[in-house]
């Protein structure tokens, strides 16, 4: 093994390989138990493998450690992980917890734990990275830096209880969000409830769309009245429409009047639709531009980094206003297609007529068919007008035709699970590869 110095913080989010090369998953967390007079020793990882299922490896069956990736036998468990009482989860538990220097001056904030391995190949704490209290008057300021041995310190409280969820937030900061949803719901009640308490509106409302609907609704319900308006009005309106939609009646119009008028517009005309139709699929948000407008005034829109890729795939051509309800829909332009032309030419020119639009009240089955017939990721909706209302984009549907609790599947390929070995871990079968490192080599 290496005896390389690794800090817990920099192993969140990396790649898990086993010996030929192949991605077995990421790493999650590091899990510890106390001992009484040494520090803490490392007993395995938590991964996250396909079908978004965190399971246990022991530390035994890791044969590497660095900074950038993990190296293990190949062998993995895949019962789903379930802490045991005496262990410690290093980054959802452990960082962010205060500390007092054994020498009297004073306490500090673990903000990162080191790890290392002796010559007898065991992974143990080696050193903590603390932050003590700030000493200038601006609130801007953050306290000096340092770093103490596990024996210099002594914890404040008992072995346990986890850290403030600002340190646990921030291990989390580059999470995409399925895999933030997927954290926050592996997370003791209590724990999660706090750290969604303490996370952006923008970035909760992100890692809600993402989680399966029962858990939406229990995290919304635990938030007052206007956190909750706030979340909402951050989330796509289809999403916010189909959460509100698993509300008690009262609570969802009392939810709607305080979101922002103009989301809450969009919102009330989705929940207007059956969930199975087209209108209750779609999103109310999708490009849309004039006839004169061009090639260019196109590209720079799709360009926007907030865009969903399905919806930034074509522009939606209408009569004036050109906001949901728009006028009559003239039709729509791909993005592959307007790369054909030059950045002057008028979209009103190049429209594609060969894709037809769907009413409001088509089935969900309906427009799946017309996506794969014509191999779309989106197409427009209309009303009895054709004023175009909104856009149905591929995963709109594959949200729908799923199964409901498809997000906690554990493998949907077919292939078969894998074992891991330890003590603590049991059944044995290969795990399915998520892809290969490059050159075939870890």
């Amino acid at each position: 093994m290496s005896t390389q110095r690794i800090f817990v913080a920099r192993l969140m989010g990396c790649t898990v390989f086993d010996p030929a090369g192949d991605r077995v998953g990421k790493v999650r967390d590091v899990i510890v138990v106390y001992r009484k007079s040494h520090p803490p020793r490392v007993v395995g990882l938590v991964l996250e493998i396909p079908g978004r299922r965190q399971v246990f490896i022991s530390i035994g069956r890791v044969t590497s450690i660095t900074n950038g990736q993990v190296i293990t036998t190949g062998l993995i468990n895949v019962r789903r992980f379930q802490q045991r009482g005496e262990e410690v989860r290093v980054l959802a538990e452990l960082l962010g917890r205060t500390v007092h220097f054994v020498d009297g001056s004073g306490t500090a904030v673990i903000e990162d734990v080191a790890i290392e391995n002796d010559r007898l190949g065991e992974w143990a704490v080696s050193q903590l990275f603390l932050r003590r209290p700030k000493t200038g008057a601006s609130r801007f300021s953050k306290g000096p830096t340092t770093f103490a041995a596990w024996g210099e310190v002594y914890e404040q409280h008992a072995p346990g209880q986890a850290q403030s969820a600002e340190h646990l937030i921030a291990s989390f900061s580059e999470l995409k969000p399925a895999d933030l949803a997927n954290t926050l719901l592996d997370l003791p009640e209590v724990r999660m409830l706090e750290v969604a308490d303490e996370l952006s509106d923008d970035r909760l409302a992100d890692a809600l769309e993402e989680m399966p609907e029962e858990d939406q609704v229990h995290i919304l319900e635990q938030l007052d009245d206007d956190r909750a308006a706030d979340i909402l009005d951050a989330m796509e309106p289809d999403d916010a429409a189909d959460l509100l939609g698993q509300l008690p009646e009262g609570r969802l119009e009392q939810l709607l009047d305080l979101m922002d008028p103009h989301e809450a517009e969009d919102v009330r005309m989705l929940l207007r639709y059956h969930p199975d139709t087209a209108g209750g699929l779609m999103t109310t948000e999708p490009i849309v531009l004039s006839a004169d407008s061009t090639v260019a005034e196109a590209l720079a829109m799709i360009r926007r980094h907030e865009l969903h890729p399905a919806l930034a795939a074509a522009v939606f051509i209408t009569l004036p206003p050109y906001e949901t309800p728009t006028g009559r829909l003239l039709g729509l332009v791909h993005f592959q297609r307007m790369l054909r032309y030059p950045p002057h030419e008028r979209l009103g020119a190049i429209i594609d007529e060969s894709v037809d639009a769907v009413p409001a009240t088509a089935t969900a089955a309906e427009v799946a068919r017309m996506l794969a017939s014509y191999n779309l990721v989106s197409v427009p909706v209309v009303d009895t007008a054709n004023r175009l209302v909104g856009a149905v984009t591929v995963d709109d549907v594959l949200d729908f035709l799923l199964p409901e609790d498809w997000r906690s599947h554990d493998d949907h390929s077919g292939n078969p699970p894998v074992d891991a070995g330890a003590a603590r871990d049991a059944g044995r079968a290969p795990v399915r590869a998520m892809g290969r490192a490059p050159g075939g080599h870890a």
